[in-house]
């Protein structure tokens, strides 16, 4: 059964998505390693030591393997163009350890990170790579705190703000189709410049289905959004098609 997902998914629109997507990178191809040679690695490595694993703490994500993360950063700023644009500045929602943003000052561009300070490791990770950070936490229906400034571009990878905890039957309760709208006008207004662009990148659902159910499917394009696989990417005005490459200024 899981096989012939795999033909359907190579066959399919997703499947020539997924194909663009290697290509644009292939096209201008970055080595990690230069990023990771900037890291000083055995002092890195010590950081776990210093914040370990808080009790009951999921371990899957590694976020201490800075080689990992450097290389799944590194195709997030290829596939917005970030290895071959013009400096910018960039806000981060839920920044975590900081990886990204790191990657991003690596191609010339300023960052500001915004995330929660749950997590001891994700501290301690953006002071050692001397990440700007914002601490908050992002709530529906309530604007961002002010930042006194506007930005490029605005991310969010693997976001989990919307989830606001879980149902008798395991599924997340997320926001609503009206949240979503709050938070897009509330980006929009307060924080992006004329020619900005929110990206947000979301985790599949359970069985490996979309993020985008036709509900928020049809909220996210009555916001303007451009959906492309896991990708939301939205323009400064509901009325222009955004693009993934920066535009010329």
């Amino acid at each position: 059964m899981q096989l012939s997902r795999k033909f359907q998914k190579l066959f399919s629109f997703e499947g020539l998505e997924s194909f663009w997507e290697h290509a644009s990178r292939w096209t201008h191809p970055v080595n990690p390693d230069r990023i990771l040679a900037t890291i000083d690695r055995p002092e890195f490595a010590r950081l776990r030591e210093r914040y370990p694993y808080r009790p009951n703490s999921a371990r899957i994500n590694r976020f201490e393997d800075a080689e990992y993360w450097i290389g799944i950063n590194v195709e997030r700023a290829q596939d917005l163009w970030l290895d071959r644009s013009p400096p910018l500045r960039i806000l981060d929602l839920g920044c975590g350890a900081g990886y990204f943003l790191y990657v991003c000052r690596f191609f010339g561009h300023e960052g500001l990170g915004l995330d929660t300070d749950d997590e001891p490791f994700f501290r301690g990770t953006t002071a050692f790579l001397n990440m700007r950070r914002v601490v908050a936490r992002i709530h529906p229906q309530v604007p961002l705190p002010d930042l006194g400034e506007r930005f490029d571009l605005v991310t969010a990878h693997r976001v989990c703000f919307h989830r606001m905890g879980r149902a008798e039957n395991g599924e997340w309760k997320e926001w609503r189709p009206a949240d979503w709208k709050f938070f897009i006008n509330d980006i929009r207004t307060r924080f992006l410049k004329p020619d900005g662009r929110l990206l947000l990148d979301f985790n599949p659902r359970r069985d490996n289905r979309s993020f985008f159910t036709p509900e928020l499917r049809t909220c996210f394009v009555s916001q303007g959004a451009r959906i492309f696989r896991s990708k939301a990417l939205l323009g400064a005005s509901p009325n222009r098609r955004p693009r993934f490459k920066q535009p010329k200024r």
